[in-house]
């Protein structure tokens, strides 16, 4: 018997839970002004974050899916990007598309059920926020195909959840990248649940990190909670993407500390222990207790950056609960070209009805 192939997937981790260092610091983190802007973002990440759960919670916003304990990922991809790459991504990376500009207005907007959410001023390439599983995948290997048949020196993004690697889009995706060495950067937020289904349920294999060599690139595992580590990873494939070397898949190993949307009840299938220590593993705590040990953040930064968080969140609500409601047939106005017969029936009915979104209870 020959060995005819022999295939390693690497780990990365700079900070352990208690904001120690593990290895040597990549160049950028030795910039304390880097890291604390890094932590504002992650901050401001999470008072969003809560703010979405109780504009939900009291009836002016829809189903919201909570990004607590996964700020790391979103805000290091928003941070590596530059402003003509394009992401698609789903529904738990608000994180990135703040950094480019999108508006929390119209990330509200759009879980307040009003699509017009997703059609961001400031970044108007970037693709709308991807709820069906998979396939924004697609979406990112057919823009990466167009920037390498136009010689662009562009980079598409594209992140997905540990439970989308087990579709067929994911495979499509990465098999197509691969044969064209497309400039392609995937990040798996592999946060251990598709909804209620836990990662030892979804695939049997050893990471979802290796399934990239099936495709003929690389894969490669990083600790989703350190965000220096997160940075590091992403910068690199990034960097490797544009300068036409190909694709890389990041698996992020982090946790969902919240329920998968606000319609959820994770307490039902979630043992409370894991949750427990999956808390002490969390991302902005970690960064934090780094920043006090290097004494370049204090309790007084802490106090006046969430106060301007809050002041950021609440102007942004405001401005979204005083956007003028969407109408009802709007919901046909963003799928086709051209109608279907079916569907113009239902849209002459839905002419008879007002308005739609959650908050106009508000």
């Amino acid at each position: 018997m020959t060995l005819v192939a022999n295939f390693t997937v690497e780990y990365t981790r700079f900070l352990d839970p208690q904001g120690h260092v593990t290895e040597a610091l990549p160049d950028f983190a030795h910039d304390p002004e880097k890291l604390r802007n890094l932590y504002r973002w992650m901050l401001l990440v999470r008072t969003f974050d809560t703010k979405a759960i109780a504009l939900q919670r009291t009836g002016k916003l829809g189903t919201y899916p909570p990004v607590l304990g996964q700020e790391a990922v979103c805000v290091a991809i928003g941070d590596v990007l530059q402003k003509d790459d394009v992401m698609t991504l789903t529904y738990r990376e608000c994180g990135a598309q703040l950094q480019r500009g999108v508006k929390m207005s119209e990330i509200l907007a759009y879980w307040g059920g009003d699509e017009r959410g997703n059609a961001f001023a400031n970044c108007p390439e970037d693709f709308p926020i991807a709820v069906p599983i998979g396939t924004q995948l697609l979406h990112a290997a057919g823009v990466a195909t167009a920037f390498k048949i136009r010689k662009q020196a562009r980079v598409a993004l594209t992140a997905c959840g540990d439970g989308a690697t087990s579709e067929g889009d994911f495979y499509e995706a990465m098999n197509i990248a691969g044969i064209w060495k497309l400039p392609l950067v995937i990040v798996v937020n592999n946060n251990q649940w598709a909804i209620s289904v836990p990662r030892t349920q979804q695939s049997n294999t050893q990471t979802l990190a290796q399934k990239a060599i099936a495709a003929g690139f690389s894969g490669e595992q990083v600790d989703g909670n350190d965000v220096i580590a997160m940075r590091y990873v992403l910068e690199k494939a990034v960097d490797k993407a544009r300068s036409g070397h190909g694709p890389s898949l990041i698996e992020a190993l982090t946790y969902r500390l919240f329920d998968h949307t606000t319609a959820d009840d994770a307490a039902r299938y979630r043992p409370k222990e894991t949750l427990e220590k999956a808390r002490q593993e969390e991302p902005v705590k970690r960064l934090k207790l780094y920043l006090e040990k290097q004494k370049v953040w204090s309790e007084q930064d802490e106090e006046k950056w969430l106060s301007e968080c809050h002041y950021q969140v609440q102007q942004a609500v405001e401005e979204y609960l005083k956007i003028p409601h969407a109408h009802l047939e709007s919901m046909f106005d963003y799928h086709y070209a051209v109608l279907p017969h079916d569907l113009k029936a239902q849209r002459e009915l839905a002419l008879q009805y007002p308005f739609i979104g959650a908050h106009s209870h508000g």
